[in-house]
């Protein structure tokens, strides 16, 4: 989640392609040292957010799970609260997992060229993400699989500015993350999957400009674009097999946002005490005017497309659980075939005809 527990997440799997031929590590180096400094605290009030984050965290698991139905009996985990520099390295580390379990370090001056650009991705992307869910990385003190991040200065700078009260801010925010760590703890499956369909996208042989082109061009003179905005683009530029990958795993993205911002809805009222005023607080700062850097960046990396599939997924699990109810909405997670297809997200009877 990134500016919010409804906002743009950092490591998309969307655009996780950028994971090939990029030298992470240099990409780490160069982000820790170009990201920007967090809110002015004393050492005082950073001890006391994180030690309040850590247990917010668990705090939010037995809600979490009672509401989702999911994970019962399972181990609670502890977060890792980090700094944007903690946060900068966890992602390095997090991007090359999600190909493969064995990652190798990159080398040659293509891939320190790419370190660059993404290393200023990461430390712009560091100021804006609150938490956020890794399921590629193994814990460094558990050795278990799955990582939940909480990045204290951002979630202290964001609570400031909304004047909200930080030990209710607190818990929402972990709230959204902890049901994502739900998700992944309770069906070991998606992790494998996730990683199969990102591999889909970032691996194949590359196409040429002219079949780019060709593409380009027939969508142009048929005057019919099959997909609208970012994903018409990602049509158009991709072969069919990694447009299918992008698609499965766009799907999932917005399964998984939608299923936690259905939780955090479901929960916050009785445990949030300010949980309306936090909400219209974000949600006014989230469409406040941004200036045209701010703008072109958040259009590059998709993060306007990411706030749409937040409410896009939400609208479809909203009406499923209102229809069948939790239980039967659960039957989501089964396997992939029970997963929503892209024309039954905006039309969720069609998944519950087709799965239920």
């Amino acid at each position: 989640m990134a500016e919010t527990t409804r906002d743009e997440s950092i490591v998309t799997a969307e655009t996780s392609a950028l994971t090939v031929g990029v030298d992470w590590e240099l990409a780490a180096s160069i982000g820790r040292r170009v990201a920007r400094p967090g809110p002015r605290v004393t050492r005082y009030t950073m001890d006391q957010a994180r030690a309040e984050l850590a247990a917010a965290a668990v705090r939010a698991e037995g809600p979490v799970r009672e509401v989702t139905g999911l994970a019962d009996g399972l181990r609670v985990p502890t977060a890792r609260i980090v700094d944007r520099a903690g946060w900068i390295d966890a992602a390095s580390r997090s991007m090359p997992a999600m190909l493969t379990d064995d990652p190798q370090p990159e080398t040659g001056l293509g891939a320190k060229i790419a370190g660059v650009q993404a290393g200023g991705l990461l430390a712009f992307l560091s100021g804006a993400i609150l938490g956020q869910y890794d399921p590629f990385s193994t814990d460094p003190d558990t050795g278990e699989p799955g990582v939940l991040l909480l990045v204290a200065p951002n979630i202290i700078a964001v609570e400031r500015q909304l004047r909200a009260v930080p030990s209710d801010f607190r818990l929402w925010v972990c709230l959204h993350e902890v049901t994502h760590r739900v998700q992944f703890s309770a069906n070991p499956w998606l992790t494998g999957y996730m990683r199969e369909n990102v591999s889909g996208l970032a691996g194949g042989d590359e196409d040429s400009v002219t079949e780019v082109l060709a593409r380009v061009t027939e969508a142009a003179r048929s005057g019919k674009p099959r997909e609208k905005g970012m994903v018409g683009v990602m049509q158009l530029l991709q072969s069919p097999e990694q447009f299918e990958a992008f698609e499965r795993v766009l799907v999932l993205g917005t399964l998984l946002e939608g299923h936690a911002d259905h939780v955090m809805d479901a929960v916050g009222p009785a445990h949030v005490p300010t949980v309306e005023q936090i909400r219209a607080g974000f949600d006014a700062r989230r469409s406040a005017p941004r200036n045209p850097l701010q703008r072109l960046i958040r259009a590059l990396i998709g993060m306007d497309a990411k706030i749409a599939q937040y409410v896009r997924g939400k609208a479809f699990v909203d009406e499923v659980v209102e229809t069948v109810g939790m239980e039967r909405f659960n039957t989501v997670w089964t396997s992939p075939d029970t997963l929503p297809k892209m024309s039954e997200i905006d039309e969720p009877s069609k998944w519950i005809d087709r799965v239920l």
